[in-house]
């Protein structure tokens, strides 16, 4: 994890009238142990490991703390359910492609997207600030072989799949 996300949220958190503890610094650690976007209960998974006293409550506190400091970005990729992605300190401009069978998730850049999202909205009248972009697709594997290695391993996880529509 690098070491400059604690400093900002320490940051963050100070200017707020609050304290670093190590419940927080567990969490945190927890969110940026990996690339992987997660949901509120999967970080709390996560954090249960490390520290079995973690509650709830402070999870789900400490997720709104990062995201206010602008360390996770709460997005949505499906179900009603809210993801946070600790990638966009270091990719800002990364879009989505949720495959609809087996819930896997790819990030991708493309300039082209940036371009064309720059044009639309100044033509529009407006100064783009971000951009985010989700694609729903089915999964090729699946489609051609009758089987994708994403779908078990996602089904032998636990993890929730996704609803198709």
């Amino acid at each position: 994890m690098d070491p400059e996300v604690l400093e900002r949220l320490d940051t963050f958190i100070r200017k707020k009238g609050l304290r670093r503890t190590g419940q927080r610094d567990v969490i945190v650690r927890a969110a940026f142990s990996t690339d992987e976007h997660f949901t509120a209960d999967e970080l709390f998974d996560r954090v249960r490991k490390t520290d079995a006293s973690a509650s709830r409550a402070t999870v789900y506190r400490t997720l709104l703390l990062m995201v206010e400091a602008g360390l996770l970005r709460e997005i949505e990729l499906g179900d009603n359910h809210k993801t946070y992605d600790p990638n966009f300190i270091e990719k800002p401009a990364h879009n989505h492609l949720v495959c609809i069978d087996c819930g896997r998730v790819t990030e991708f850049e493309d300039t082209h997207i940036e371009l064309l999202n720059d044009c639309v909205t100044r033509r529009l009248g407006f100064r783009p600030v971000r951009q985010t972009l989700k694609i729903e697709a089915g999964c090729e594997q699946l489609r051609l072989k009758g089987r994708c290695p994403n779908l078990i391993a996602t089904r032998l996880s636990g993890k929730r799949l996704r609803k198709k529509r």
